[in-house]
């Protein structure tokens, strides 16, 4: 089975390095549990580490996180915001676990305010500004009617008013600098109250994109934030799979199903206890590769449920047990993600290794 081992301390390091970056707050998002590598491990690390403001996607995520933070004097627990807002018939899970929407249309600031009247108190909310990405988030029109007609806020204790940049990861692209003019030109909205903007991509812009509160997500979890140049991040994880069997086959025979990789020379194929079930995905077939002792074996025919097959004609060391790394500091996910025609994001959270995952240094 596969094994997917966790590097807390890599996590750790990458995060404190995105912090020096934007040299001001930055928050620990820790959506789809933790990029598919742990959510309850690597809340707690990056507590440690000085986050007090988490994001996840949903209500859901958040009340598992909760319990996890130490709560802190009143009105000093760290926050957790849900970025997917506030979910239709969930407000008692948000005020259960003390958890802010990510307020992202008129509707949904009624509905809060209208819990905060409920229950005679002020409830956490940020305000979620669509400055170009067309997602989520107030228009222009809401955005004005919230600035004349202030009391629509009433009950809510506005965190941070934040957007979302689309474009990040190309520093010199005129939206960047649109997008955060445009979250600039909302302060008249809400006076003093602190900003978020950067991403992962956008803590690495400059000043130009600096706020209040950074929002840092695939970097902190060795997701090259720079497409194009080296990756500034430390690997935070190894995917492993152990060598079932060893075989030689002819030239001319062919590997897998379908018959989509035929020997071109007598070949030692690697059978893994890899496939999709375990994240590694069926497009990979005859376009990854593994690593093995610092070389390099393609991955050979079609990527199964279960199993993928590799040519370790070139590897004679190896042998039954042997580990190959799938993913990893010798074949990084964005590696494997140009591989799949996809990002690193989608690599990562795919993953569902059946062995388990292990947290211990690389």
């Amino acid at each position: 089975m596969t094994t997917l081992t966790v590097d807390l301390d890599a996590i750790a390091a990458n995060w404190r390095w995105l912090r020096a970056q934007h040299g001001r707050p930055i928050a620990a998002v820790v959506k789809a549990d933790a990029y598919g590598l742990g959510a309850e491990r690597v809340a707690q690390r990056l507590f440690a580490e000085g986050a007090r403001h988490f994001f996840t996607a949903y209500p859901q995520e958040g009340a598992a996180v909760r319990p996890l933070l130490p709560r802190g004097a009143p009105g000093h627990m760290p926050m957790i915001a849900i970025l997917n807002g506030l979910l239709a018939g969930q407000a008692e899970v948000y005020v259960r676990h003390d958890l802010a929407p990510v307020l992202g249309n008129l509707d949904e600031v009624a509905a809060w305010s209208a819990q905060a009247t409920r229950l005679g108190r002020r409830l956490p909310a940020l305000i979620h500004i669509d400055t170009g990405m067309n997602r989520l988030g107030l228009g222009a029109a809401d955005v004005a009617r919230l600035t004349a007609e202030p009391d629509l806020l009433h009950g809510i204790e506005t965190l941070f008013v934040m957007t979302h940049l689309a474009n990040a990861d190309t520093p010199d692209d005129p939206l960047n600098a649109a997008q955060a003019r445009a979250l600039a030109d909302c302060g008249g909205l809400l006076p003093g109250v602190p900003r978020s903007l950067a991403n992962s991509s956008g803590l690495l812009v400059g000043s130009a994109l600096a706020s209040d509160l950074g929002r840092p997500g695939a970097a902190v979890y060795g997701i090259n934030p720079t497409p194009g140049a080296a990756n500034p991040m430390r690997t935070v994880l190894r995917l492993t799979a152990p060598v079932l069997q060893l075989r030689t086959i002819k030239v001319g025979e062919a590997v897998g199903y379908n018959g989509i990789w035929v020997a071109q020379r007598p070949t030692r194929v690697a059978t893994v206890s890899a496939g999709y079930a375990d994240g590694y995905h069926r497009i990979l077939s005859n376009r990854a590769e593994a690593s093995f002792d610092g070389g390099r074996l393609p991955l050979i025919g079609r990527v199964s449920m279960d199993l993928a097959t590799f040519d370790a004609t070139d590897c004679p060391d190896l042998r039954q047990g042997d580990e190959l790394e799938l993913i990893g500091p010798a074949v990084p996910p964005d590696e494997v993600a140009a591989w799949a025609g996809t990002n690193g994001y989608e690599v990562l959270t795919s993953l569902k290794p059946r062995g388990g995952r292990v947290y211990a240094s690389l």
